[in-house]
């Protein structure tokens, strides 16, 4: 079985493109073989050349190191990297074969946010790849197949996932005996934040302000008017409030901190997180809500990377946009029009009212997480990487039809990894591969 590491490069790799250096369209316009250079595959009509491996063991190195993960034996690992690179050239053979298309205009936008990611313009972009020794058209090619193993993988995963009415019916019962058990809370917090790596007398200074914010509760003054007056988080104009949420989708320690408070009351004591010194309220607390939901109003920005836009220059870009909104420069509404890679983009990354289970479970635990109008951090998911911005939150009464299809929603994200891992073994299994040896140095 190969190492987890290389199952989320191979994941990441077909489904945001990361350097996935692929044939054009005719045989002779295959992968050139470099000076030093030989195949060491070729899968169908496609080839994968020994520079592209060491190409892939290196970003498989580097990724590791990140990550702090062991790796295998150096013989295993390229083992594993070839049959990857095989993999990927099946899939692309098969989009060829299927008649996927990606569009002139299309493509252009595509290369246009390749640059702009890069803060480059066409000509510097141009300049860029003639350095690194990158034909522009083959370029433009490569970026195309990408594209392709994109739609095609999605395509064809989803129409092999069925779910059965029963399957959908005992989901909905698991929701039900979950809300009957577990209380739906709203509350309420005053924030004072604490700069990570303070110092003494700062923490100290800090904790003095949340105590003097705990005395004036405790006296009578009204929660939500302290909150206004020294939250520091996004809520504070709503009186510190955060809205009724699930208790499994708030932090376990809130949780933890009113277990034994009632609608109404004051948590005795501060709590201290990461963020710095909490006072938490519960302002409301019921149970047996599974015919109610939680809905969203969030909007994102999306970049995919590629194997000009690496997933960390994606993350780093996302980040820059991340400060450019919270100091006041521009809007997240503007960045995403010029910017967002899916079909939110003119509508400034807005989709609308969703329901859970709509979204890749990363992006909704992300997007749940987030008070209203906070803005996540980068957020990597099968899709690319995502910038998220919560706007409103509403509960709403589910009828029968909208629980049953947020449960097969769910369902359906619940299988896809292992629909995606069955077809591609069986493309797999069909290809035509030949590996080839090094050639013998005279």
């Amino acid at each position: 079985m190969k190492q987890a590491l290389l199952s989320k490069a191979l994941a990441f790799t077909l489904c945001c493109g990361v350097a996935v250096s692929v044939s054009a369209q005719s045989t002779t316009n295959r992968v050139p073989v470099r000076q030093a250079d030989h195949i060491a595959a070729i899968v169908n009509q496609e080839l994968v050349t020994a520079f592209e491996v060491e190409q892939r063991l290196a970003r498989v190195r580097e990724e590791a190191a990140r990550a702090r993960q062991t790796l295998p034996e150096e013989a295993e690992l390229r083992k594993q990297v070839l049959e990857l690179l095989i993999e990927e050239r099946a899939i692309l053979s098969f989009a060829r074969d299927s008649g996927v298309k990606i569009e002139e205009p299309e493509l252009d936008r595509a290369v246009a946010s390749v640059a702009a990611q890069n803060q480059l313009t066409m000509a510097q972009l141009r300049e860029r790849l003639r350095r690194e020794g990158l034909d522009y058209t083959r370029f433009r090619n490569n970026l195309r197949d990408q594209m392709m193993i994109e739609r095609v993988r999605e395509r064809e995963v989803q129409s092999r996932i069925k779910i059965s009415d029963a399957e959908i019916d005992a989901a909905i019962e698991r929701q039900r005996q979950q809300a009957a058990a577990q209380p739906e809370i709203d509350i309420a917090q005053i924030l004072v934040t604490v700069p990570e790596g303070a110092s003494d007398a700062v923490v100290a200074e800090r904790r003095a302000k949340a105590e003097a914010a705990m005395a004036r509760v405790k006296a009578g003054e009204a929660f939500a008017t302290v909150a206004r007056e020294v939250s520091e988080d996004a809520n504070r104009e709503r009186g510190g409030q955060i809205g009724m949420r699930p208790a499994s989708r708030l932090p376990d320690v809130f949780v933890n901190a009113v277990a034994n408070l009632k609608a109404g009351d004051v948590a005795p004591t501060l709590l201290r997180t990461g963020a710095g010194f909490h006072i938490l309220k519960v302002v409301e607390r019921k149970y047996g809500g599974a015919l109610q939901v939680t809905q969203t109003h969030a909007r994102h920005i999306l970049l995919r990377p590629s194997a000009q836009v690496p997933a960390e220059v994606a993350v780093r870009r996302l980040a820059e946009f991340r400060q450019q909104i919270e100091s006041g420069k521009t809007s997240f509404e503007a960045l995403a029009r010029a910017n967002s890679e899916d079909g939110s983009a003119p509508l400034g990354g807005d989709l609308g009212w969703t329901s859970p289970g709509s979204f890749v479970p990363e992006f909704e635990e992300a997007m749940n997480r987030l008070p209203l109008m906070g803005i996540s951090e980068p957020v990597t998911s099968r899709f690319g990487v995502h910038l998220i911005q919560v706007l409103e939150r509403r509960v709403v009464n589910v009828d029968p039809k909208q629980l049953r299809e947020q449960a097969r929603n769910a369902l359906r994200e619940q299988k896809f990894d292992d629909a995606y891992n069955e077809w591609v073994r069986e493309l797999r299994a069909r290809a035509y591969v030949e590996l080839r040896e090094a050639p013998q140095q005279p």
